[in-house]
């Protein structure tokens, strides 16, 4: 998978028409910015080289197979989800 980024982001802030006889209100101004927000996170995201690998690599159909057996150890020593909720409460405290 590769992720192409091309041109840039704009604001939706100032490209959102007005609509009624009044100015947008301040709902609407909110949400503009919370997506503005979002859209720049998420190119950020997208033009991070970790994030990317990290994107190809689990969405590589090969990796499912490996996730899937990915367990606790094969000699029975693992932790099982009680005793690790415990030890956490108690570094916790």
């Amino acid at each position: 998978m590769h992720i192409n980024t091309t041109g840039h982001a704009t604001s939706t802030a100032g490209n959102a028409p007005a609509r009624g006889p009044s100015a947008p209100s301040t709902e609407s101004a909110r949400i503009r910015n919370d997506v503005d927000s979002a859209r720049n996170t998420a190119l950020s995201a997208l033009n991070n080289d970790r994030f990317r690998v990290m994107l190809e690599q689990i969405s590589d159909p090969r990796a499912s197979g490996a996730l899937m057996t990915m367990g606790g150890s094969q000699n029975g020593s693992g932790t099982d989800l009680n005793t690790a909720l415990s030890r956490y409460a108690e570094n916790s405290d």
